[in-house]
């Protein structure tokens, strides 16, 4: 059984922690949207916008877009990680891959987000965080998740909205 799942929420809400953990529990191919954006480019905020546009991320999206179909149709699932704070983003994948999907919002308080990102190897700082944090929550998507407990937990969550794997 193939789906796409989409793994959205503010900077340091541990999206790229489950994301991975996720993948690798339903072996499952994971696409990690900074990396890409980061690698074509696309990372870019131009100086009068307060974020990364909608437009760049649908390029990235079209840069994936034929890997994942191709996954999918073979019947492997697949994980994109991303804040995914544009809602437009989000439809565009929605609407290239006709699979039964599942999105997943993390949910967490920005105190929190700030306090995750201070303790990474490479911060963002309490500015992006909480720009990120203002952005993603600006609108909800797909099912919301509490991700302020244990990795452990908060996986345990995603797992139990997931069809359930054959042994």
């Amino acid at each position: 059984m193939s789906y796409p799942i989409l793994l959205r929420g503010p900077l340091a809400s541990g999206k790229t922690t489950l994301a991975k953990k996720l993948a690798s529990l339903l072996d499952a191919h994971y696409f990690g949207m900074d990396e890409i954006l980061e690698q074509h480019g696309l990372d870019q905020i131009p100086p009068d916008a307060p974020c990364i546009p909608a437009g760049n991320f649908i390029q990235a999206n079209e840069l994936i877009l034929p890997e994942a179909q191709k996954l999918l149709a073979s019947g492997q699932t697949v994980i994109f990680d991303a804040c995914f704070y544009h809602r437009e983003v989000i439809d565009h994948l929605v609407k290239n891959l006709p699979f039964k999907h599942y999105i997943f919002t993390l949910k967490a308080p920005l105190e929190l987000c700030i306090r995750r990102d201070n303790q990474r190897a490479k911060s963002y700082g309490p500015a992006a965080a909480k720009a990120v944090h203002s952005l993603v929550s600006a609108f909800n998507y797909g099912i919301n998740i509490d991700a302020t407990g244990s990795l452990d937990d908060t996986l345990k969550i995603i797992l139990s909205h997931l069809p359930q794997q054959k042994q």
